[in-house]
């Protein structure tokens, strides 16, 4: 990760937390639970989850087990840049100087920032997400913002997040590089000032 302008999903560290406390909840390591996979789990992986749950693991513990044992999954396994790569694939790939001058923008916005992608969105962290970026079809790209209670203007949409308590309340629409304007870079830094713990 040294090399990378992203930083580690925060994901990682509840994982971490999680596999260290797995000799305490379950009685086994996960090198343990590794080794009685490879002897008595199941051929398909598909199946593993279920199975690892058979023997007494929860949902949680048994995919992330599940995906270990694969070679997936894991910080260790965590390549950023091959997700931004997947998510902007295709006739999505028209999106991408879009989201280059946002990810510059929100790098910009204050020396914390910190950006993780997953497999379909690039989420903007201060303390908790503050931004995330999204590209739901090949005629858009979505600029979605932890503004709470913000009433929209503009071409701010309320995503019924906050209701929700969702993160991320309101969105812009992007579909050129020219939207990516004034106002959603006020509302940008707007979010990045409301995460203050």
């Amino acid at each position: 990760m040294a090399a990378s302008r992203y930083s580690l999903h925060p994901g990682f560290t509840r994982e971490a937390a999680a596999i260290a406390k797995l000799p305490e909840k379950t009685g086994k390591s996960l090198d343990e639970w590794l080794k009685l996979i490879k002897k008595s789990g199941p051929n398909e992986p598909k199946l593993l989850p279920s199975w690892l749950k058979a023997e007494g693991l929860t949902t949680n513990y048994a995919s992330f087990v599940a995906a270990l044992s694969q070679g997936k999954g894991g910080a260790a396994n965590y390549r950023p840049e091959d997700l931004v790569e997947a998510i902007f694939a295709g006739p999505k790939a028209i999106f991408r100087p879009v989201y280059e001058a946002i990810l510059d923008y929100g790098f910009g916005v204050g020396p914390d920032v910190k950006v993780c992608p997953c497999a379909t969105i690039v989420p903007f962290y201060r303390n908790h997400v503050i931004a995330q970026v999204r590209v739901p079809n090949r005629t858009r790209l979505d600029l979605g913002f932890a503004l709470g209670a913000t009433k929209p203007e503009g071409r701010l949409i309320d995503t019924g997040g906050f209701a929700k308590k969702d993160r991320i309340t309101h969105r812009l629409e992007i579909t050129a590089l020219s939207d990516f304007d004034d106002q959603a870079k006020k509302w940008f830094r707007r979010a990045y000032e409301l995460d203050t713990t």
